[in-house]
């Protein structure tokens, strides 16, 4: 079972894909399995597959020892002529993230460990933030330390902040938050909240991420496949 931990300082690839029809994304969703159970990439740490819920499209959470690790895998002939032509042909639209975690929080429930598998059952929710580049440590603060209150919050499990590195098939300057909530009820009643009934800690650090943000957009998802280096071919 993979874990999140900003110690490990592992290279975290957000593959994020969209797509218009439940076809494409079950489509999706069989490429992206069929890589991860075969994956044997040097420095390839570990695979999480995520499908879209709230809108359709698909996420991957990969792991890697280093970017040197990763560019290799993107030289690769089957990469550059099948993989990345057959994600274009099935897709809206989709972008390669590069990214360090930076800050990982959880309920007191949750161990010590962030960890993402299949069998938790979380509903999982990931935000994508565009921002200009001065800003995105400012952004990191306001996505991170100052959402502690978020341990209060009924359904809550974890959440950690993702600094943009690099990506392709996006330009400029980026944060991703990840998170993880009991089920999709508890989650809809914390996005739906009144102002009325949000504590001053929430009001203050939502409207610093609105007056930083450039461009914004997120997805929920199930877990459905992980794996990691050392595990069978399967």
């Amino acid at each position: 079972m993979p874990k999140i931990d900003v110690e490990d300082h592992y290279l975290t690839v957000i593959n994020w894909f969209w797509t218009d029809t439940q076809d494409k994304q079950d489509q999706l969703l069989n490429a992206m399995s069929e890589i991860v159970s075969t994956a044997e990439f040097p420095g390839w740490i570990s695979s999480t597959v995520h499908s879209g819920l709230e809108k359709r499209g698909t996420l991957n959470f990969i792991q890697w020892r280093s970017k040197d690790d990763l560019e290799l895998r993107y030289a690769g002939e089957k990469f550059k002529h099948h993989t990345i032509p057959l994600f274009s042909e099935i897709t809206t639209s989709f972008k390669l993230l590069q990214n360090e975690v930076v800050y990982a929080q959880r309920h007191p429930s949750q161990g010590d460990a962030t960890t993402i598998s299949p069998d938790r059952g979380d509903y999982t929710v990931v935000e994508f933030h565009g921002v200009d580049q001065e800003n995105q440590d400012a952004l990191i603060e306001a996505l991170g330390p100052a959402h502690e209150w978020l341990r209060d919050v009924p359904g809550y499990r974890s959440h950690t902040v993702l600094r943009g590195l690099g990506a392709r098939y996006f330009d400029g300057s980026f944060v991703i938050r990840y998170s993880q909530w009991q089920d999709r009820a508890s989650y809809d009643a914390f996005r739906s909240a009144p102002e009325s009934a949000q504590n001053t800690a929430r009001r203050q650090s939502q409207d610093l991420v609105r007056d930083l943000v450039t461009s914004s957009e997120w997805n929920s998802y199930r877990v459905v496949q992980t794996r990691s280096a050392g595990q069978p071919v399967g």
